[in-house]
This record gives C-alpha cells, sequence and structure tokens, in this order.
C-alpha cells in the first residue's frame, strides 16, 4: 500500500516541474494527463476500499448484534418465566372433577380461637352401634352367609340353624290354631242354637270358655315364635311351608355394620339362652365413633362442653373435628384422669377404634378473628397459602396465619370475610400442583 502511493506522487512532482519551465510538449501534457488520471483511479480505488472496510465493519456490527438477539433468544425471555409461572400456579379443574376428588369450599369468616390444650385420646365403638348376635333357638348351623370383614345392612342373613326346637314350637302354634278354629265354630253354633231357643244357656257358656282356651293357647304359641324371631308374616307361611322348612332358623343383622367377630362353624351346635356362650357374630357400625379424651385433674376446670376438639396424629395431620359432647363427673382410680368424650362422624372409616390420637381443645377465653379450618393451610412454595376457585380451578394463595386452636387457625393477613378457599382436598391440590412444575422444569 505505501509503494503505490509513491509512484503517483513522483509523476505530479515532475509534472508541476516541466509546467514551470515552460517547455510543455505534448508528451508532457500527456504524461501529466495520464498522471492525473492515475492520481484520481488511485482515490476512487482508496475510497472504494474505505467502504469496504465501512461494509465490512457495518456487517460484522450487524452479525454481532444479530448473534446477540439470537443469543437472547436461544435464554428465557423475563416474559416467559411470568406466563408459566402463572400457568403453573393453577390446577386446572373442572367442577365434576373438583367434586370426585373430593374438593370442598367454604366461605372465610370470623370465629372464636381460644387458647389451645392438647391431650391424649382413645377412638372407640360408639355403644349404641355395637351388636353382638346370639341364637334364639337351639340347633345345628347349617350355613353361613357372612364372615370377619363382611359389610352387611340391617335384616340381613347372617347363618342358617337347623332347629327342632323351632319346628317343635310351629307344630305347636298350629295345633293351637286348629282348636282355636274349631272352637270358635262351636261356639258360634252354641249362639245360633241359644237364639233359637233350643239349647241351654250353661252349654254356651262351656263352648264360650272352650274357645277363649283355645285361642289362649294360640296366643301363648305364637309370642314363643315371636320370641325365636318368627315375624307375623313368617306365620302365615307356616301351614305352607315345605317338607323340613318350618325347622330353619335364620340369624339377621340387627344393625348395619360389619362383621368383627365371628365365633362359629359349620355344623356346631348352638344353645338358645347359654349366658355364658359368646354371641356368634359382633356387628359394628364405625360410621360414628367416640373419642374418649383423658383430661388431667388439673385441667378439668378448663373443659366446657361444646368447646371445638380437633383430633390429629403425631404429626400433625388434621383427622376430624368436632365439639366435647360431654365430661363424665368422675375420676379414674388407676389413671387419676377424667374423660372428656367427643362423637365423631367417621363415613370413610379413618378412625379405627383402639388407634391413639392427640386432642387439640380450645380452652379459656376466646376472640373473634377471621380464621379457615387447618386442613385449609398448606406449605407451597415453603410459604403458608390457602387454594382459592380461579377460573378453570383453583390457584394457591400465600397468607399469614396466626393462632391454632380447636383445629382451625388464625388468618392475619391474605385473605378476607367472605371469599371462598377449599377446606377439604386441599392437600390434593398442593400434590397436584407439584406434580404439574416438576413436569413443567419449575421448582415449585
Amino acid at each position: 500500500m505505501k509503494q503505490t502511493h509513491i509512484l503517483p506522487t513522483t509523476m505530479m512532482v515532475l509534472a508541476v516541474i516541466l509546467a514551470g519551465c515552460g517547455n510543455a510538449t505534448p508528451d508532457t501534457n500527456r504524461v501529466a494527463s495520464e498522471t492525473s488520471a492515475a492520481t484520481a483511479d488511485h482515490d476512487d480505488h482508496d475510497d472504494h476500499a474505505e467502504e469496504k472496510a465501512d461494509h465490512d465493519d457495518h456487517g460484522e456490527t450487524d452479525q454481532d448484534d444479530e448473534h446477540d438477539d439470537h443469543a437472547e433468544s436461544d435464554g428465557e425471555p423475563d416474559g416467559h418465566d411470568d406466563h408459566s409461572e402463572s400457568e403453573g400456579d393453577v390446577v386446572k379443574l373442572t367442577q365434576d372433577a373438583a367434586t370426585e376428588a373430593g374438593i370442598e369450599t367454604a366461605i372465610v369468616a370470623e370465629g372464636a380461637i381460644a387458647q389451645s390444650l392438647s391431650l391424649p385420646a382413645e377412638i372407640r365403638f360408639d355403644a349404641d352401634r355395637v351388636a353382638n348376635v346370639s341364637p334364639k333357638v337351639s340347633g345345628v348351623i347349617g350355613k353361613l352367609y357372612a364372615s370377619e370383614g363382611d359389610h352387611v345392612a340391617r335384616g340381613d342373613t347372617l347363618a342358617l340353624i337347623k332347629s327342632r326346637e323351632l319346628a317343635g314350637l310351629k307344630a305347636a302354634w298350629l295345633t293351637a290354631e286348629t282348636r282355636k278354629a274349631l272352637a270358635s265354630q262351636a261356639l258360634a253354633r252354641e249362639e245360633k242354637l241359644f237364639a233359637d231357643k233350643i239349647t241351654s244357656e250353661a252349654d254356651l257358656q262351656a263352648a264360650r270358655a272352650e274357645f277363649e282356651a283355645a285361642k289362649a293357647d294360640s296366643d301363648a304359641a305364637e309370642n314363643e315364635l315371636h320370641a325365636a324371631g318368627v315375624s307375623h308374616a313368617a306365620l302365615e307361611r307356616i301351614s305352607t311351608a315345605a317338607d323340613g322348612d318350618n325347622a330353619n332358623a335364620y340369624l339377621t343383622a340387627p344393625i348395619a355394620g360389619t362383621v368383627v367377630r365371628r365365633t362359629v362353624m359349620l355344623g356346631e351346635t348352638v344353645s338358645a339362652g347359654d349366658a355364658g356362650a359368646d354371641p356368634l357374630f359382633t356387628l359394628v357400625d364405625d360410621s360414628v365413633v367416640w373419642a374418649d379424651i383423658a383430661v388431667y385433674k388439673q385441667d378439668i376446670a378448663r373443659i366446657r362442653v361444646g368447646a371445638p376438639v380437633a383430633l390429629k396424629t403425631d404429626s400433625g395431620e388434621i383427622l376430624a373435628q368436632s365439639t366435647i359432647a360431654f365430661v363424665l363427673p368422675v375420676i379414674s382410680e388407676t389413671s387419676r384422669t377424667a374423660t372428656a368424650r367427643v362423637i365423631v362422624d367417621n363415613p370413610d372409616g379413618t378412625l379405627r377404634p383402639g388407634q391413639y390420637v392427640t386432642a387439640d381443645l380450645s380452652v379459656g377465653t376466646s376472640e373473634q378473628v377471621l380464621r379457615v379450618p387447618e386442613a385449609a393451610i398448606q406449605l407451597v412454595e415453603d410459604r403458608p397459602s390457602v387454594f382459592v376457585p380461579v377460573e378453570g380451578g383453583y390457584a394457591p394463595r400465600a397468607v399469614m396465619t396466626g393462632t391454632k386452636s380447636g383445629g382451625f387457625v388464625e388468618i392475619r393477613s391474605g385473605l378476607m370475610a367472605g371469599e371462598a378457599v377449599v377446606t377439604d382436598g386441599a392437600f390434593t391440590l398442593k400434590a397436584q400442583l407439584e406434580k404439574d412444575a416438576f413436569g413443567d422444569g419449575h421448582g415449585h
């Protein structure tokens, strides 16, 4: 590049010298013209080189900008995070799907929150929902229809007993019924004869006495059959029963529930009225159970009927909520504790008799605060949150919690009275939210 600039400069100096000497010739002029042309060509060449350099610089700049833009597009833009978070933080559920999943909502309102007292409790059967089934007639077990663990309805057949005793009772009733029918006919005849003055009053009185005696025998036989478990409808079928059927005694379930014990086997002989014999079946309806809370002496004065109670596992999971039904007025000599009883609905069998739980009771003076059930509070991204209904599903909302008592939690901020929150099934929604977030690559 340096050598190229030397030649045109030399030629220009030579042309100037020749012109100054006044000896310019056509050849000299031609040389000067060529020199000027060469210089112009060189300048054009330099301009073109500069334009090319500018173009290269511009191209490199555009490429760099384009490369930077492309690099930015490969990463996640700011708006992408916001969009996927808003989508990921909604659990999409239709109303039918929510109902099937057990999702239930309630309106947030103010309620009483008092001091909390935790005491041990044991789940027991409701004594009014337990039935021991024993035979009403003696005989031999001919067939078994239920086993331990079976769910039965009231009136379902549990076992068939072949009973000679029952057959004899039915035969005695049939005999008494026949005698009563004949005595009734004889009385009607004597009454007609007496009206026609053909028979004496003594004969009429004798016929009437015979009928009353026959009727008394029939009624006594019928009562024995009822005591043996034979219904009025079954009495009507006795005279037309197939051979051998009158010896069949059916043991039925007096309540709906679960067979928790069966002590009899096929072909075993059973006796009615044996006080020392075990019941053949034990049925339990555990849809309602008792929670007996052991109350220490120093705490008895703090327990009041109607106080809210939350039954929890050792890990703090709420199993059920109810209120104190009553407090027994005696203190156990062995444990030196009183018993506060809670009657708990148990439709899904979550609570099992014999199970030990912790009873969280509300005691002392209470105040009105905004509250929700403890089951409504879930940790979402390590923050206490509730799920609220939104269009197309349910979304978590962070809240600030306060005092806990009786299965309720005070809400200090994040919710307002009148808003709806999920009270049952919040854990299910949290699990689904975490599952969806994990699938999308987010760390909820």
